[in-house]
């Protein structure tokens, strides 16, 4: 009997330690953030896996963009050229080519000499440019038979911009298909503050076949129609009377920019290495995701790609990459003009099953925007939103910190750009809180600490900016803001806590 009643002694003692660390791990628990809350009921449709980062950053490399154009730029493509593959073989390849294809491709010792110079120095770049063609060219092979183009134009964009949907050239063209500004306005290519149409590699695809096609109408020769895309039709009709009026591309060359004259050339030696790359046994490299496992979705209210990264859990930089169009990482929402948001299939699938939930939470973001403040008619108070900084200590995490606070962890993280869990002691994090201020005659000051926030516009410092501010500093606002270095970009908001 004794027994009995210490064995119930024992387990009453403890379900009461076991209630009580319940309860104490419910206090110092992180309170769950609206965020955490609205996810944890998104239903979820897992079918494919996000862009590999490896693969993400292969699909926009600069260096390869820079090599296509200083091979195009710089090349002297009549100095000769030494490699392991004889005058007769190439004729009769190039003859191949010329049987199957719309271009008129004829052997030209000047071809034969920039063919030889990518297959001696840019094996390794085509290896990786045959990967990265297998994520664009089913894409423009759809809109170029849409069109009557010839499929061998997608080598174009190879020379154009090697396949880097943000290239830029020095002289300001830009995107897949480098239009220049008034080009790219032509063919309606929207260019505001907010989207560069030039950069949407579907638009711009569109574009660049309606273009292509109205050259072919005044030339009637794709040699020519590819030069003109180049240097623009007035400077090959130039060409063509400086030649006698000749209409062979060759006949006329020595006649155009030095550019353009090697432009044609570097076009017909990558479709001839695309062609016959197992004969000189070129490994490409397999593409990861092709264009047509992404898919868009239409936006119905204005949103960042931080906010689409928070609620689906996409990188940052995967937005970006996807939907290069969008200048400051923004998407518009515009009642005459619809925007897309661009992400792998699973992501607008499951955008798609939670869209209330997506706007929901968008609505409950726009409560802590900054308002105007109005004078209360009762009792002269307003309710603004104050921005603390928080200096991390040793051993504080984030849970710490959003008890301290009564804020969430999420929000901490939200607020401060914070992917993962980690922090840094010596570092400052922001936090938000609402706050009264005062509008009574006695309480008004011209120096109020009520916190504000500076639009970055074109030219401004970080020390004009300050001048702005009397008793601000320039280093004020880069601890205000941890900011690094003294770089700022037009669109950034800067919060002026002082």
């Amino acid at each position: 009997m004794n027994n009995i009643k210490i064995l119930l002694a024992f387990f009453s003692f403890s379900v009461c330690i076991y209630a009580q660390q319940n309860v104490l791990i419910s206090e110092t628990a992180p309170k769950i953030s609206f965020l955490d809350s609205i996810k944890s009921t998104f239903v979820n449709h897992n079918t494919s896996n996000c862009i590999d980062e490896r693969w993400m950053a292969e699909l926009s490399n600069d260096q390869i963009f820079d090599e296509m154009y200083n091979d195009v730029t710089e090349i002297d493509i009549d100095s000769l050229v030494t490699f392991d593959l004889s005058s007769e073989l190439l004729k009769e390849r190039l003859k191949i080519l010329d049987s199957k294809s719309p271009f008129n491709i004829e052997y030209n010792p000047a071809l034969e000499n920039v063919i030889k110079s990518f297959l001696k120095r840019r094996k390794g770049m085509y290896e990786r440019l045959m990967a990265i063609s297998e994520y664009y060219f089913p894409m423009f092979e759809e809109h170029l038979a849409k069109y009557d183009v010839p499929l061998e134009i997608k080598y174009l964009a190879i020379v154009e911009s090697a396949l880097n949907p943000k290239a830029r050239s020095r002289v300001g063209a830009t995107g897949l298909w480098q239009f220049m500004y008034p080009t790219g306005k032509q063919f309606n290519l929207e260019v505001n503050s907010y989207v560069d149409e030039r950069y949407d590699p579907l638009k711009a695809t569109e574009a660049a076949c309606q273009y292509l096609s109205s050259l072919y109408k005044i030339f009637g020769d794709w040699s020519m129609v590819l030069a003109s895309y180049n240097a623009g039709p007035g400077n090959v009709s130039k060409a063509i009377r400086r030649s006698g009026g000749s209409q062979n591309y060759w006949n006329i060359r020595k006649n155009l920019p030095k550019e353009t004259a090697n432009y044609v050339p570097a076009f017909l030696a990558t479709m001839y290495i695309y062609e016959f790359h197992k004969e000189h046994k070129f490994e490409p490299k397999k593409a990861a995701l092709t264009y047509f496992e992404t898919d868009t979705i239409v936006i119905k209210k204005k949103m960042s790609f931080q906010q689409v990264s928070e609620l689906l859990d996409v990188p940052v930089e995967q937005i970006e990459f996807l939907n290069p169009i969008y200048k400051l990482n923004v998407i518009p929402f515009q009642e005459d003009k619809k925007h897309y948001l661009r992400l792998p299939k699973d992501k607008i699938g499951l955008f798609v099953s939670n869209e209330d939930k997506v706007y929901a939470y968008l609505d409950h973001l726009d409560t802590f925007k900054e308002k105007t403040l109005f004078q209360s008619e009762s009792n002269d108070e307003a309710i603004t939103r104050q921005v603390k900084y928080h200096k991390i200590r040793s051993g504080e995490s984030l849970g710490i910190i959003a008890q301290k606070y009564k804020v969430s962890v999420a929000d901490l993280k939200r607020w401060n750009k914070i992917r993962g869990n980690f922090i840094h002691a010596g570092k400052s994090l922001k936090i938000y809180s609402n706050q009264k201020v005062s509008f009574s005659s006695s309480k008004k000051s011209s120096n109020s600490s009520v916190n504000q926030v500076y639009m970055v516009k074109k030219g401004d410092s970080l020390y004009s900016i300050a001048k702005k501010f009397p008793g601000i500093s320039a280093d004020d606002i880069k601890k205000w803001n941890d900011i690094r270095g003294n770089n700022i970009k037009p669109g950034m908001k800067l919060n002026i806590n002082g």
